[in-house]
This record gives C-alpha cells, sequence and structure tokens, in this order.
C-alpha cells in the first residue's frame, strides 16, 4: 500500500495535509480522508484503519475505485507535513569512516555497538518539490539521500524484535545539512540545530508488505540513486553494508522514553564499501578526495541546482516517486 498526502493549503487541506492513497505504479490515487483525515489520524489508530486504507489501496490497483484521479507528485507535501519526532541514525558506517578519517579521526570502538542519533526539527517538513532554501553557499549546501521509517507507538525500553513490529511505513529522505556550519556548532558540544534545516522526504510512503523479500530483518534492499543535477551523484545498495538495522534504531531511540505514533526515524547516509556505488552525499565525496588526492575537487551546491533521489524496483519503476529540489536563495524573513 502506498500513501501520501495532498500538500497543506490545497483544496482545503489543513496543516497536516489531506491523506491520500495512491496506485502501485504511482499513475492515479484517490483521496481516503473519509476514512482518516491525515496520515497522522490513521496512525495513531493503525489497527483500526488500516484494513479499510488495505481494501481501498485494492480497488484503485484493479480499477474499482470512485473518485481517481491522476497522481501529481508536486501537489503532494511530505507523508507526514509535520511529525511528532524525527530522529536520524547514522546507520552506514562506512560513511562515518571516512569523513571522520579525512579530519585526522578515529572511529571509536562504540560507533560499531551503539548508533550514532541526532533529534532534528520536524514541525515543518519538506515535500518531495519543495525547494532547498538558504541564504547563503557559503553555509556549505549538501544532500544526504537517506531510507526512513515511520512508527506506530514504541514502548520505552523495547527489544529490537518488537521494534520491528512497530514500523509502519517506509519512505526516502533528503536530510539536508549545511557543512560548514556544523563545526562551530558541535564546538560548543550540544548538537544541531542551524545546521541542519528542514528534511525533505518522498512523495509517497509505502507499507513493508509491498516490497516483498526486499525488505527483510529492518533493511531495505535496493539501490538508492541520488542525481546531482543531470549526473548520477551515487547508487548504493540500501541493504548492504547496513551496520544497524532499523530494529536497532527504533530500540536504541527508546531506551529511555516511550516514542509516539508518527515518529519518523532516518538510517543516515546511505554508504557502501565498494567505490563504484559512488556517495549519498557531497562531504563524503570530499571526504575521499581528501584521503585519496589530498585536497578537495566537489564543491557544495550552488544557487539554482537540482537534487533528485529515487528508488526503482528490478522493472525500473519508481517506488517512492522522486525527491526533486532546486536550491535557492532565501531573501528575506517570512512576515
Amino acid at each position: 500500500m502506498k500513501l501520501a498526502s495532498l500538500k497543506p493549503g490545497l483544496d482545503g487541506a489543513g496543516r497536516d495535509g489531506r491523506l491520500m492513497v495512491v496506485s502501485p505504479d504511482l499513475a492515479s490515487a484517490v483521496m481516503a480522508d473519509e476514512i482518516a483525515p491525515t496520515l497522522q489520524a490513521a496512525l495513531d489508530n493503525w489497527p483500526a484503519f488500516q484494513p479499510a486504507l488495505a481494501a481501498l489501496a485494492e480497488a484503485v490497483e484493479s480499477g474499482g475505485a470512485r473518485g481517481v484521479f491522476r497522481f501529481d507528485p508536486a501537489r503532494v507535501g511530505p507523508p507526514l507535513p509535520r511529525a511528532y519526532q524525527w530522529l536520524d541514525g547514522s546507520a552506514y558506517l562506512r560513511h562515518v569512516e571516512l569523513v571522520r578519517r579525512a579530519r585526522g579521526a578515529e572511529m571509536s570502538p562504540t560507533f560499531m555497538t551503539d548508533p550514532l542519533m541526532y533529534q532534528g526539527g520536524s514541525d515543518h517538513l519538506l515535500g518531495p518539490t519543495d525547494p532547498i532554501e538558504a541564504a547563503s553557499e557559503d553555509w556549505g549546501i549538501d544532500f544526504e539521500s537517506e531510507i526512513a521509517v515511520v512508527t506506530g507507538d514504541v514502548p520505552m525500553g523495547v527489544d529490537r524484535r518488537h521494534a520491528l513490529g512497530t514500523i509502519r511505513l517506509i519512505m526516502l529522505a533528503n536530510d539536508v545539512s549545511l557543512r560548514n556550519l556544523i563545526p562551530t556548532e558541535l564546538a560548543k558540544g550540544f548538537g544541531f540545530v542551524q545546521s541542519k534545516p528542514a528534511s525533505a522526504f518522498s512523495p509517497v510512503a509505502v507499507t513493508p508488505d509491498a516490497f516483498g523479500p526486499a525488505w527483510h530483518e529492518g533493511k531495505l534492499k535496493g539501490r538508492l540513486l541520488t542525481f546531482r543535477n543531470d549526473q548520477r551523484f551515487g547508487d548504493p545498495d540500501a541493504g548492504i553494508d547496513m551496520n544497524f538495522d532499523f530494529g536497532t534504531l527504533i530500540a536504541h531511540a527508546a531506551k529511555t522514553r516511550r516514542l509516539a505514533a508518527g515518529t519518523i526515524v532516518g538510517s543516515g547516509t546511505v554508504a557502501n564499501r565498494d567505490p563504484a556505488r559512488g556517495s549519498s552525499c557531497i562531504a563524503e565525496r570530499r571526504a575521499i578526495e581528501t584521503i585519496e588526492q589530498g585536497r578537495l575537487v566537489t564543491p557544495f551546491l550552488a544557487f539554482g541546482e537540482r537534487v533528485r533521489i529515487e528508488m526503482r524496483d528490478a522493472a525500473g519503476a519508481s517506488i517512492f516517486g522522486a525527491i526533486e529540489q532546486t536550491v535557492v536563495r532565501r531573501e528575506q524573513a517570512d512576515a
């Protein structure tokens, strides 16, 4: 089943959007707000709403649904326009290793057993075609292509196995980073705020059962494609070299607190050890350049550049739809 949210402000959609069910091929959709008004409402009582949503999804696929319209990614926001939590891990230690090695830092032994994770802003999340806004290119604008899951309610102290059972949906994420603001901010010893602006998410979120064997033990197998403008930047397999699966990440986050339904947990930048697979962020490529060439070659993003993040199935069809963003200058603050 594939779910999306009409962009807030369109056709009566409020700040949390309006829930819709999307066909498997992403060609058509139908409003589902007579079942649950928003995705968050559906997640709040998933056992009650999931069967009706699944039945509607089957009707859309078979051609038996009423009110079907053409699905337009430009008219949707993120599946959750705002979420109770956005927790981003760093499950691919190859990425961590390269970035730390480039600046002469060693991997702590604890990194192998204790996942890195930060809590980002989630009160305003970006849709798949919303621009990446920044006031200056000097901030070091970067993309980070990731897999993310959405949970139901998660009890405190949950173990990995039970944590896997709380995963309701899977989607793609672009965890935008402002690299040149990070060092000063982290030097304060209190974490990210300014250097982590709003993250963007794929047009649709997909239930785990839709993936068959590609979703196994909290890992999603498949090439995560990232394009900078029209050039492929990386295509690592998200199911390979993932040191911490999503069950482990969720259990880590819930060690000392409960997680509310609608919590989003990210994988961190997807990275493979095979250099032929490229990179899912600019910082990683610059780390490789520093290690191998002793100098930086690849610049961070400039205004007007485009980023595209997508995953395709074996037949080449887009699974989640694409995150397609353009970097724009933020001229002034909102009134």
